[in-house]
């Protein structure tokens, strides 16, 4: 093969190899803009689906939406979007062991027949609370001062039979039992109220409430379609029947019960989710205020920024005014000194010199001194001359001069 051949063939492999790697920078480039477009669209979806988010944050929502009920309705609380009915039953407590054991066995026996007649599934919850004698102390303090009304009144009719004289002493000593027995009682009353204040202040003062719980769901009954008014009511019928019988056979026991109605029941479930604040705030309060909605409306906070840095810089200025003052005030003071020393200049010079010459008495004599401090005296007043002269003569050198300023001509 001649050289001819050889370059030939190089070059067509060059050309294919050319051809190549062009064909590959064109499908790196391909792939990148996609890359990058998909990339883009991406990060769109991504910004859509934050600012939905956000959006979604500041929604107001109910709290009901979190919890584990839908609602209460006929002394039920629904949940499961109508798939659980719950009813509950309030028992009154006994002190069980205060009893004789005939009575503990009878409760004993009561309690198994109780529960040998279940045949659906129960709860018993106990619930603790603090105890609230805010209602009853102000019953009590109206009835005490019925009570110190009632008093004042026997002591009046009582002074005015013994004044009157017509009554014998028997009759006295009757009105005078009575009189006592009044105050006795409200004084009573006033010791109880008082004590019972005392006693609530104590937060440690707890009580206990029991609760039977019965839960009923529809798919008890049949597979049937039933509407949702009809599931309701037939739940509400066999939970009724079934509190019933609870509520009979535990008064076997000496329990008490009663079924807990709408409000009872949202009673009962405000203070179990809200155990430190149903102690302080009511359910008829917390309901006012809105306390079922998880976001409220706050103020800007710019705007609260702006108005405590308002009041900020009202302080500062104040606090700046009075330190003006203050220094203002020192200096007024500073000039008067030295002002009141310029104009007792001479005088404060002879007496210091006066001072001198009376501490080297015992040195220079007697009569050396005192004819030093006439010649002192003497030296002040032809100072005070010469000031008042210099003084004069600088106050006509300003009237000469302001007598010789050009005037301005309109």
């Amino acid at each position: 093969m001649s050289n001819s051949q050889i370059a030939t063939l190089l070059m067509g492999v060059l050309g294919i190899m050319f051809f190549i790697l062009i064909v590959l920078i064109g499908i790196y480039v391909i792939i990148r803009i996609k890359s990058k477009n998909k990339q883009k669209e991406d990060e769109n979806e991504e910004n859509v689906s934050s600012k939905s988010k956000v959006e979604q944050m500041y929604n107001l929502k109910s709290i009901f939406n979190f919890m584990e009920f839908d609602k209460i309705e006929d002394n039920m609380i629904v949940q499961k979007k109508g798939k659980k009915f719950i009813m509950i039953v309030k028992c009154q407590g006994i002190n069980y062991d205060l009893m004789s054991g005939v009575e503990k066995s009878g409760v004993e026996q009561g309690f198994i027949q109780y529960l040998n007649s279940l045949r659906y599934p129960i709860q018993i919850y106990i619930q603790t609370r603090t105890v609230d004698l805010t209602g009853s102390i102000s019953t009590y303090k109206q009835k005490i001062r019925k009570l110190g009304d009632d008093l004042a009144h026997k002591e009046f009719d009582y002074n005015q039979k013994v004044r009157s004289g017509q009554y014998n002493r028997k009759q006295l000593e009757k009105e005078r039992f009575e009189l006592v027995k009044a105050r006795n009682l409200y004084e009573y009353g006033t010791d109880i109220v008082a004590n019972t204040e005392r006693m609530s202040l104590n937060k440690s003062i707890l009580t206990k409430q029991y609760y039977i719980v019965l839960s009923y769901y529809p798919e008890e009954v049949s597979n049937s379609n039933y509407s949702a008014d009809e599931i309701s009511g037939m739940a509400f019928s066999e939970l009724y029947t079934r509190a019933q019988t609870t509520i009979n056979l535990m008064s076997v026991c000496g329990v008490a019960g009663k079924i807990l109605d709408s409000y009872e029941l949202a009673e009962l479930l405000y203070s179990a989710y809200n155990r430190d604040e149903a102690e302080t705030y009511e359910l008829k309060k917390a309901i006012n205020s809105g306390y079922d909605s998880l976001y409220v409306t706050a103020p800007d906070v710019l705007e609260k920024r702006k108005r405590e840095l308002d009041k900020q810089i009202e302080i500062d200025a104040i606090n700046m005014a009075n330190r003006a003052v203050d220094e203002v005030r020192q200096e007024t003071e500073l000039e008067k000194e030295v002002r009141k020393r310029e104009e007792e200049y001479n005088e404060m010079v002879a007496r210091m010199a006066e001072l001198v010459l009376e501490n080297n008495q015992d040195i220079l004599g007697k009569s050396v001194v005192n004819k030093a401090k006439q010649k002192v005296n003497d030296l002040e007043k032809a100072n005070d001359e010469k000031d008042k002269n210099k003084e004069e003569v600088v106050n006509e050198q300003k009237k000469v001069k302001r007598a010789g300023r050009p005037r301005k001509t309109a």
